[in-house]
């Protein structure tokens, strides 16, 4: 079963890749009618490359055969020769489609449940000509271009849990997947929508153990996908039977995140490898990006530079340290031995006795103060202190304004003209 793949590339680059592995394409879809994501899910408009025909399919002058009638199919003469038209040449074209095949015959747009129900179609329910995929196996044959899909395996009691897994192609080529088309038109409706499904087919040696269904897969240019394209093949044979079988090619499978199972999720990381350093998601890279990124002969050379260097780092920063606790303990000594004298010369010089005023020439003699030495004078508690700084501005009174009081007249002794202070004397 395909229930998922990754389509997160532009339309205009899958044009390109088909265009340089031989397949034409005369008409593209805009990059905008296809959706572009790394989680496809049904229900969305995917790129399908076909035959440019008209809405019944086949190819131009073929016999138009939608009854699916047992007996015209005997009595075609040519059943595995294909129709020649050679008056024109055959185009192709890159077409939106609605993932979930729709038959033309439906007369109401039907719900999402049914739509599930044909998002894939078995190899096996083909070989009898009969069923609904009778007419759209005859002309209708299409091929769904992704990167790769998904199947999520299971594990533990009951399958309860699910581990997702990415396929891809091993060359990393665009993935080209066998599909069938239809046009419907609802009743009441001028609008007509294009429907695909993808065919499954049994699981090759390499993708067993991940399920027990794959998609076909076809190689772009080979004869297989130019067979099953072909528009003027309007008779399902064993040649286009057999096309449909488990494929040969290199695959890769991997796991990859959880996140992918919601629908709305979409990132580039999830056709990553879990464990891959390229998946931002994973924590394990959060962890070994602080390593060093260089290859094993570089990663043990630089060990050694960094542990050589670590140590020389440490003695020098060692010898700094122990520099700068000798520069402290003199400096802390000079400060002390400083201040010590300063505080003695102080002392003494207060408890000396004025000297006669004989000694007018010493008195001269003695060094001014200035203001920044009066900072290092003993207060009378013994400590130092700083002096105050004079302010530029004149200091503000807490208990006057400043204003001159008024000259006032005699005062008033009527009872009527008191001071309100005098109310608090009583």
């Amino acid at each position: 079963m395909c229930g998922r793949y990754a389509m997160g590339i532009r339309l205009a680059f899958v044009r390109n890749q088909l265009q340089q592995r031989g397949q034409p394409v005369d008409e593209a879809a805009d990059d905008d009618d296809v959706r572009q994501t790394y989680n496809f899910a049904p229900g969305s408009y995917g790129a399908v490359y076909r035959a440019d025909t008209s809405d019944h399919g086949g190819a131009v002058g073929s016999q138009d055969d939608d009854t699916g009638s047992n007996e015209q199919v005997e009595d075609q003469r040519a059943h595995d020769e294909p129709t020649k038209t050679p008056e024109r040449r055959t185009h192709y074209k890159l077409q939106s489609m609605k993932w979930g095949l729709i038959p033309f015959w439906t007369k109401r747009s039907p719900d999402y449940g049914s739509m599930l129900k044909t998002i894939n179609c078995r190899d096996d329910s083909l070989i009898e000509d009969r069923g609904m995929w009778t007419s759209m196996k005859k002309k209708k044959r299409c091929v769904v271009i992704c990167q790769g899909f998904y199947e999520w395996l299971k594990k533990g009691p009951g399958g309860k849990e699910k581990v997702p897994h990415y396929v891809r192609r091993k060359d990393g080529d665009l993935m080209c997947l066998a599909g069938l088309w239809d046009c419907v038109q609802y009743e009441g409706s001028d609008e007509k929508l294009y429907t695909y499904t993808i065919i499954t087919t049994d699981s090759n040696p390499y993708l067993k153990f991940l399920h027990d269904r794959m998609p076909v897969i076809l190689d772009q240019g080979s004869p297989e996908m130019a067979t099953w394209l072909d528009p003027h093949r309007v008779t399902w044979s064993k040649e286009l039977q057999s096309i449909l079988k488990p494929y040969e090619g290199e695959l890769e499978c991997y796991p990859v995140s959880k996140e992918v199972g919601k629908v709305g999720n979409n990132s580039p990381d999830f056709i990553i490898p879990v464990n891959s350093k390229e998946n931002k998601s994973n924590i394990a890279n959060f962890f070994a990006s602080a390593g060093s990124k260089g290859k094993p002969g570089q990663k043990a050379q630089a060990r050694d530079i960094s542990k050589s260097s670590g140590e020389q780092e440490s003695k020098v920063k060692q010898e700094e340290e122990g520099h700068k606790d000798e520069v402290y303990l003199t400096s802390f000594k000079s400060d002390s031995d400083a201040q010590s004298a300063s505080q003695t010369s102080a002392v003494k010089r207060k408890r000396e006795s004025p000297k006669p005023a004989e000694d007018t020439d010493a008195t001269t003699k003695l060094p001014k103060i200035t203001q920044s030495d009066s900072a290092q004078l003993p207060s009378e508690k013994g400590g130092f202190h700083s002096p105050t700084k004079p302010s530029g501005r004149k200091m503000r009174s807490a208990t006057s304004n400043g204003s001159t009081p008024k000259q006032g007249g005699a005062k008033r002794t009527t009872s009527g003209t008191q001071r309100i202070t005098n109310f608090f004397k009583k």
